[in-house]
């Protein structure tokens, strides 16, 4: 199997971050680091193609919360697995994208929706960079990915969209790729879960008849928006993506050079 030429059929927005071009004329190296949703809906059939991409380490970026009401990661091998809660009970997007994945009633998300979901989405998107737990846990991230012993590293948390695309942001700044191809793979979400993003609307309308797709649709998708409220929250907060690195999440020059070591060939 080739390290970038594989799916998981429980896991569609599954990917190898390896090949995005950096600095130098250098590439992240495949099979290093991959970026998912839970892995609780992990089929039969995908449990041998996750045991040949071997991660070594599986960071879960979900709140205990969300782990309760979702089916257990399903592994393969004996990873070290590593818990780091990237949320705010402030925000109820995170239990909102959960209930969503798993059918349960969203009556209780009535607010969210007259809000207005967009502008939810864009809200925790700057928490993702000023948060107490968010800062604490996409730093934790980057350390371990820093070690050897921890790769290949595997993250993910509930969809493996926001909270794992910013996560997939931070590391490939941290090591020089390019914002464009960042950019490009963040938003292959939306390509990878067409299906997906169809079927769970069909089916929350078939529960809800009064559901409103609209309201529904920027929880499941990632637009260029929610990231330029990250961005902008990076040179609000901290002038750049480097002292938001430095300062931010506490990502010393040591650790920075180790990563591109580590994931750049």
């Amino acid at each position: 199997m080739d390290v970038r030429d594989w799916e998981l059929v429980g896991a569609p927005n599954a990917r190898d971050l390896g090949g995005l071009p950096a600095a130098d004329g250098r590439r992240m190296v495949a099979g290093r680091l991959i970026r998912t949703p839970a892995l609780g809906r992990l089929t039969d059939s995908d449990l041998p193609v996750l045991g040949k991409l071997a991660p070594a380490c599986v960071v879960d970026l979900r709140d205990a919360s969300e782990q309760d009401v979702a089916p257990a990661d399903r592994l393969v091998g004996e990873p070290r697995v590593v818990h780091l809660p990237v949320h705010d009970p402030a925000h109820p997007v995170f239990t909102y994208v959960s209930a969503l994945l798993l059918g349960h009633d969203l009556g209780a998300y009535d607010e969210l929706a007259r809000e207005g979901t967009p502008a939810a989405m864009a809200a925790i998107y700057r928490w993702f960079v000023t948060g107490e737990s968010a800062r604490a846990g996409f730093g934790a991230v980057v350390r371990l990915a820093a070690q050897e012993r921890n790769l290949p590293l595997l993250f993910h948390c509930s969809a493996g969209k926001d909270r794992t695309g910013w996560l997939a942001v931070v590391l490939l700044t941290a090591v020089g790729v390019d914002e464009a191809a960042i950019r490009a793979d963040y938003l292959r979400h939306n390509e990878l879960t067409v299906s997906l993003r169809e079927v769970l609307i069909a089916a929350m309308a078939r529960r809800q008849p009064d559901l409103d797709p609209a309201a529904v649709r920027p929880v499941l998708e990632v637009r260029p928006e929610y990231l330029d409220a990250a961005y902008d929250e990076v040179r609000r907060a901290h002038g750049s993506f480097d002292a938001y690195l430095r300062d931010g999440l506490g990502v010393t020059d040591e650790v920075r050079d180790a990563l591109r070591d580590n994931l750049l060939e």
